[in-house]
């Protein structure tokens, strides 16, 4: 047997959007299940994100130490952000964030993983770049405000937030899965072998 997601779509019989925010919003969904019954489903439309995990020559990874409301705490993560623009190229929006978050440019992209961050309760899907051959950006600072005002940047070997990750101290789910995707991509067909930055992304189709 093939481990494999696979796309599918059960009937709606009836949809509402009780809230839209400024870049989500909650939508109700009668679903029919199996058995014929209809059963609400409420969930959180997402855009969909992009994250860089940003690799440098001395095996280090691009981290960033920002506040988040809804948990409560200053987490360390990897640059990211959403896709603000219907259809947007993920590399692009991977590009900016990486200048933007850090002031920094990569040579060599390629992605690392495709994950459903919360797909219980949410349809938000996030790319993962893998970013190497790093240099600093040329041109002004992208000036940050609100939460971002705050943030700190450092670079961290590899193996220490492997650490992290597996003592419960490191949270952020795109930070957890990029790291581990990179072991794991290392100990197998190595890094040369992902899929390029251009690779087709059902989740949110793009032009190239």
């Amino acid at each position: 047997m093939t481990i494999k997601d696979t796309p599918e779509e059960w009937e709606i019989r009836a949809t509402d959007t009780p809230f839209v925010g400024n870049k989500t919003s909650v939508r109700t969904d009668d679903v029919v299940m199996p058995d014929g019954t209809v059963v609400g489903r409420d969930y959180q439309v997402h855009p969909g994100s992009v994250a860089v995990l940003a690799l440098d020559e001395a095996d280090r990874v691009l981290v960033l130490r920002q506040y988040r409301h809804p948990v409560r705490h200053k987490l360390w993560e990897i640059p990211a952000g959403l896709l603000d623009v219907p259809g947007e190229n993920p590399l692009h929006a991977a590009q900016r964030e990486l200048y933007e978050e850090a002031h920094v440019k990569a040579e060599d992209w390629r992605v690392l993983t495709d994950v459903y961050t919360t797909p219980g309760g949410c349809d938000e899907a996030v790319r993962i770049f893998l970013a190497r051959d790093l240099s600093e950006a040329e041109g002004e600072r992208f000036a940050v405000e609100e939460e971002e005002a705050d943030m700190e940047l450092d670079r961290v070997p590899v193996g220490d937030l492997a650490r992290g990750v597996l003592a419960g101290e490191l949270h952020n789910n795109c930070l957890v899965v990029g790291v581990l995707s990179l072991i794991a991509a290392r100990s197998g067909d190595g890094l040369d072998a992902l899929r390029p930055a251009q690779a087709p992304w059902p989740a949110r189709p793009f032009e190239a």
